[in-house]
């Protein structure tokens, strides 16, 4: 696994291919469906330009709005293996309804589908790790297909600027702070994309139970639940905050940090802060996921666990079969 953390800023060098490029529909508006790892790249996206009109779908089918605005959309069926089967779901759903499609994976039944469709598709490098390392890959493909050659651009300069090795020592060192602890994760609204990731990364890589929020909308609901006291205290009292901080975040955001941050620790609760920075908003998400993808790393490292692989979700699809 550290094969792939050191070596992820070359997934930027792969330029995606659109296959069957006289079949896709130039759109401005889109549906990104796909599960787990394979559809990381959305909230990112979303990031670095708030102003595209995304609807991420994590289901099986399409998402339930009304007939027009659904028809108006391309739909972008993302499965690394190809083989999801609600990716695969989805992508029947969307030829049996005739709407405009395009599909990224790496393989598997969905490029089979693809092909005797005639639909556009990016096929990634098979390089069997696991989705949630690919986002590289995926991210510049999902942005081609959707006609953003100049996000592609941003994220092709990556593969000199970003260093993932730099990020290994502040990881190990988090690492050894959250033993024995259940890390929530929490940033400004604005990139719930990133925590999201952090989160998953806790899951899948270390094995462990990981929460995310989001400023403001905590500070009304979730922030009340960590008052604890009495013997709910003795229950509840082995959280460890991690407050994604951003320079170019609403100042009331960051004041409202800061005041959680005093209020949390006043009640016994650990809370670190992690500030992302870099050249440009690609450059930041991505220090930003690197340095999760460390942490959970060395955190798997010091809990005698497998970091790579995911166990229970292959035992959950044999039981579904």
């Amino acid at each position: 696994m550290t094969g792939y953390i050191k070596d992820f800023n070359k997934q930027f060098i792969f330029e995606p291919e659109i296959v069957n490029s006289d079949k896709l529909i130039s759109c401005d508006k889109f549906i990104i469906a796909g599960m787990g790892g394979s559809n990381l790249s959305a909230g990112l996206i979303g990031i670095r330009d708030p102003k595209m009109d995304i609807i991420v779908h994590r289901n099986y089918g399409l998402p339930e709005i009304a007939e027009e605005n659904l028809k108006g959309r391309l739909i972008i069926v993302s499965s690394y293996s190809g083989n999801t089967e609600e990716a695969i779901d989805s992508f029947e759903k969307a030829v049996s309804s005739n709407l405009p499609i395009a599909v990224v994976s790496s393989g598997g039944r969905l490029i089979e589908l693809a092909r005797k469709n005639s639909v556009p598709y990016v096929l990634l490098p098979q390089t069997g790790i696991q989705p949630r390392f690919a986002v590289g890959y995926n991210i510049k493909a999902i942005l081609k297909i959707m006609g953003r050659q100049d996000l592609v651009a941003e994220l092709t300069e990556l593969a000199l600027i970003l260093d993932p090795s730099s990020f290994e020592g502040t990881g190990k060192k988090l690492a050894d702070l959250l033993k024995g602890f259940v890390p929530v994760i929490c940033s400004s609204g604005k990139n719930k994309g990133i925590v999201y990731n952090w989160k998953i990364k806790f899951n899948e890589s270390t094995k462990i139970p990981a929460f995310f929020n989001v400023f403001p909308e905590l500070n009304h609901n979730e922030m009340t639940g960590f008052d604890l006291s009495g013997e709910v205290k003795n229950n509840f009292d082995k959280f460890y905050f991690i407050f994604i901080r951003d320079e170019t975040d609403h100042p009331r955001i960051s004041k409202r940090m800061e005041a959680t941050k005093k209020m949390y620790e006043e009640r016994g609760f650990k809370v670190e802060e992690v500030y992302i920075s870099g050249r440009t908003v690609f450059h930041k998400i991505f220090s930003s996921i690197i340095l999760a993808d460390w942490t959970s790393y060395y955190l798997s490292v010091i809990y005698g666990g497998d970091p790579e692989n995911v166990p229970m979700v292959e035992q959950f699809k044999d039981l579904i079969k």
